[in-house]
């Protein structure tokens, strides 16, 4: 302990003083403890080592320390690394947690009362759980925390004198027998009672101070004290009617199967037809036909044809079929982003309700299924509208393993928005039993390639723990800037790469080799897939981005059966060339080349299969 208390030595503190340190999850309102029980005598300074300022003032004789808003007691950052030398020093800790969020604080809650330290624990914004209907039992918390428990309203001053009052009531808690007989093991090697916990949980920087191996069940540790956590609310905290708004009403049935399962699909529906019918037939059917095709491409062909002829080399490739001029910017600006437009507009209305959390949580249980968890599903909407962002935002998972499964998915079976846009249009005009022939398929894909990497995979799930944000009406302004911001992105990302694209093709078709290229997968194309050979242009453009591919799809006659083998198989083919970077960044060579050859070999299996069935 002699190290935690040195690295207080720039705070002023009287022999005899007990040191009283706040602690709680980012915007539970500490702030205002800290001020009712300070007043006015109080000192900001900056911890040694770090960037990170600490509040700290007086209580009578003793003093007050406030830490930094953390989730838990760790290492990972400044902010939790300042949080846990402090709380290692206390004397006693006066945990302050959200009324309306216990399920994600309580953890935290937990892992302080594991440290051994005495604690006493401040329930606050009780007024915003009686709004949203919710009771909490907090003598039966206090229970089975085996510590102190006030309910407050801290901002109206409301249990402030209590916290007061029972400060010093604060004792040792509740710590499960398996871990208490772990702990009792290390403190042999440690001596004191939270840093054998740290070390237990695989602490490098407490571990490295005693100069003992870290630990390495920090995920059984958690996952236990995840599930006591679960346990405990579902113990102290009832749902009731009274008092709620509609809103609160919304999202309570958000979350429930019986009414969140036909919420969701009437959401997919909304989301199927701005994309699909509204954006991809209408306003495309005028920004591709109308401009860019009737008024754009006979502007260029002509201003360039001046000075150019379109049959040389250079005039194939600015104004060919594939022209860097023509096709490439009639396919970015006229068809592309009108798709990724609808679809980040869709996307930022669902994350601005606070609608995107709660669908995490109503799916939590079948992602679990597939080794995720709810959380996934963030990562995988978002690669609904862009692969190559969702890959690198499934660093959010808690697990390397989750990561693995979650990427193997996006890369697999996940259309980006550009691409689903494409698809959209063009399942909408080949009827309705195509058009769930394809989703069975994909969706029985992504089961599939989840379930086997479930199992193949080491290791276990880890459980969701995510903010329920109330439930509201999406601001304008804040849709709008995501919107724009995120299209914007999608344009300085894809436009570089479609122009390489259109220059391969071109350069392909002049040296000959893209039809040679077409017979060559012939046996592909037209033996497995029973498509037409020119598809393999598609799949060419495929590989440098997917939408590129589907864009080069809607321009070919097939059957309506002819389609939706087209499809499937483009779907389930390898990502985009931007995607495969960051996914060999992220999950390095050996995954990432793992997952890019199975997308090949699945992508034309799964289609060679539906078109056994469907032509």
């Amino acid at each position: 302990m002699g190290h935690c208390h040195n690295s207080l030595g720039h705070i002023d503190i009287p022999e005899g003083a007990k040191k009283i340190v706040l602690v709680g999850n980012p915007n539970v309102g500490k702030s205002v403890f800290f001020n009712a029980l300070t007043g006015m005598y109080v000192d900001v300074s900056n911890f040694p080592g770090t960037t990170v300022d600490i509040s700290h003032g007086r209580y009578g004789k003793d003093v007050v320390i406030d830490t930094p808003g953390v989730y838990g007691i760790s290492s990972f950052n400044d902010e939790e690394t300042v949080a846990r030398d402090v709380i290692l020093s206390a004397d006693l800790i006066l945990n302050v947690v959200d009324a309306v969020h216990l399920e994600r604080d309580l953890f935290l809650t937990l892992q302080v009362i594991d440290t051994g330290i005495p604690t006493i624990v401040a329930i606050n914004m009780m007024d915003e759980a009686a709004g949203q209907g919710l009771k909490v039992d907090s003598e039966l918390l206090e229970h089975l925390l085996g510590v102190p428990v006030i309910e407050t309203t801290a901002i109206k001053g409301r249990g402030l004198e209590d916290v007061k009052k029972r400060l010093f009531e604060a004792r040792a808690g509740i710590i499960p027998l398996e871990l208490r007989n772990k702990l009792q093991s290390m403190m042999n090697r440690i001596g004191s009672w939270g840093e054998a916990l740290l070390v237990l949980e695989g602490d490098p920087h407490v571990a490295e101070r005693h100069g003992v191996p870290a630990g390495e069940l920090r995920e059984e540790i958690y996952n236990e004290r995840r599930c006591r956590v679960n346990d405990i609310v579902k113990h102290v905290v009832t749902e009731t009617q009274e008092g709620t708004t509609f809103g609160t009403k919304l999202g309570r049935c958000m979350l429930r199967p019986l009414t969140g399962i036909p919420i969701f699909a009437l959401v997919l529906y909304a989301m199927y037809y701005l994309i699909g019918v509204l954006v991809a037939q209408d306003i495309v059917g005028f920004t591709e036909e109308t401009i860019m095709q009737g008024m754009y491409e006979p502007i260029v062909r002509d201003f360039i044809g001046r000075f150019i002829s379109e049959e040389s080399m250079i005039g194939t490739v600015l104004i060919g079929e594939f022209g860097l001029l023509t096709m490439t910017v009639t396919y970015i600006l006229g068809l592309l982003l009108p798709l990724v437009v609808g679809f980040y507009l869709a996307l930022s209305i669902m994350e601005d309700s606070g609608y995107l959390p709660r669908l995490a949580t109503l799916v939590d249980r079948v992602m679990t299924g597939i080794g995720l968890n709810g959380r996934a599903i963030i990562p995988l909407i978002l690669g609904f509208g862009c692969v190559t962002m969702a890959t690198i935002t499934t660093r959010i998972l808690g697990t390397k393993r989750e990561r693995t499964i979650a990427t193997a998915v996006l890369g697999l079976a996940i259309p980006c928005s550009a691409q689903l846009g494409v698809i959209a249009g063009m399942l909408a005009g080949i009827g309705t039993k195509y058009i769930a022939i394809y989703i069975f398929v994909i969706l029985l894909v992504l089961g599939i390639t989840g379930k086997i990497l479930h199992k193949v995979l080491p290791g276990e799930s880890s459980d969701l723990l995510i903010d329920l944000p109330p439930i509201r009406l999406p601001r304008g302004e804040n849709v709008l800037k995501k919107t724009v911001t995120k299209s914007y992105a999608f344009l300085l990302e894809a436009t570089p790469l479609f122009m390489l694209g259109a220059l391969i093709i071109s350069v392909l078709q002049l040296s000959g080799l893209l039809e040679g290229i077409q017979i060559a997968l012939a046996p592909l194309t037209e033996g497995l897939l029973k498509l037409p050979k020119e598809t393999a242009t598609a799949f060419i453009m495929g590989l440098i981005r997917r939408d590129f591919g589907a864009a080069g799809l809607s321009d070919m006659e097939l059957t309506a059966a002819q389609t939706l083998v087209a499809l499937v198989t483009i779907t389930l083919f390898v990502p985009c060339v931007a995607s495969v970077i960051v996914m060999f960044k992220e999950r390095g060579t050996k995954e990432g080349g793992l997952i890019w050859l199975s997308s090949w070999v699945f992508a034309f299996l799964i289609g060679a299969i539906v078109a056994a069935f469907v032509i």
